[in-house]
């Protein structure tokens, strides 16, 4: 396979492989088709690394960024049709970029934002800029952003809510205007032990109510009126021993049938 770089590209390490390309269309699936396909892919590597490294410093780990790129050489290989007429590299390029920049729009985001609000904040993110050179010292209204762009205005505030979404503000970070280090975290809320408690008294309460009156009367006596087993005895005319046994029968059978109904 040919190799050398072609006065007529306009990329320096653009391979000529135009010939090869030729070929592969022409031969039917197997191992010499695929090997010349493994050998085009590797030729053009250098152009795609190239082009993965336009993308440097943007969050991203480098190698994964040349990862991408390779998946969307690859990509554009399969798909080339040399019989079109136009270069490989016009359709290369587009599809290589496209690639990486699909990453970065499917996954660094901190919260995930649906692919069309992704695409409402580029838009109202370009328009901003634009507005900003024409109209200084303040920011475009919503109005102006979406006469510019040919958006709604609804669209437009949600692509400025999206520009809020591609990174998350840490839990330890300040909150702007305190002075004595007060941050986010501070402000979160806590998990309130009494509102357990709450569920559980509504899940016991019909099953308290279908209690015969005695041991339902024994009950409210012991842990609503805090009175002791030997009060409560005295009160019934029964043994404290005999308390003790209602009251351990009768919590040992709410506990099962609420947890009954829990399953």
């Amino acid at each position: 396979m040919r190799t050398h770089a072609s006065a007529r590209h306009p990329h320096d390490d653009a391979p000529d492989t135009a010939e090869d390309f030729r070929r592969l269309a022409s031969l039917p699936p197997g191992r010499l088709r695929d090997t010349l396909r493994e050998q085009i892919i590797e030729a053009w590597l250098p152009m795609a690394n190239r082009l993965a490294g336009r993308f440097r410093n943007r969050g991203e780990n480098y190698e994964d960024l040349r990862q991408v790129a390779a998946m969307g050489l690859v990509k554009a290989v399969d798909r080339y049709d040399p019989e079109l007429g136009n270069a490989f590299e016009s359709y290369a390029v587009p599809t290589i970029t496209g690639e990486v920049k699909r990453h970065f729009r499917d996954h660094m985001w901190t919260l995930h934002v649906p692919r069309r609000v992704q695409d409402l904040r580029n838009r109202v993110r370009f328009a901003s800029q634009d507005l900003s050179q024409t109209i200084p010292g303040r920011r475009p209204t919503v109005a102006e952003i979406a006469e510019h762009a040919q958006m709604s205005e609804e669209d437009v505030r949600a692509g400025l809510e999206a520009l809020e979404s591609f990174t998350a503000l840490s839990l330890d970070a300040e909150l702007p205007g305190s002075e004595d280090g007060y941050s986010l975290s501070d402000a979160l809320g806590s998990a309130d032990p009494a509102l357990d408690v709450v569920i559980d008294r509504e899940a016991v309460k019909p099953r308290l109510q279908a209690l015969p009156e005695r041991e339902r009367a024994i009950l409210y006596m012991r842990f609503f009126a805090d009175m002791t087993q030997s009060r409560i005895a005295e009160q019934l005319g029964i043994s404290q021993m005999h308390v003790s046994r209602l009251i351990s029968r009768c919590c040992s059978r709410l506990r099962e049938q609420v947890l009954q109904d829990v399953a």
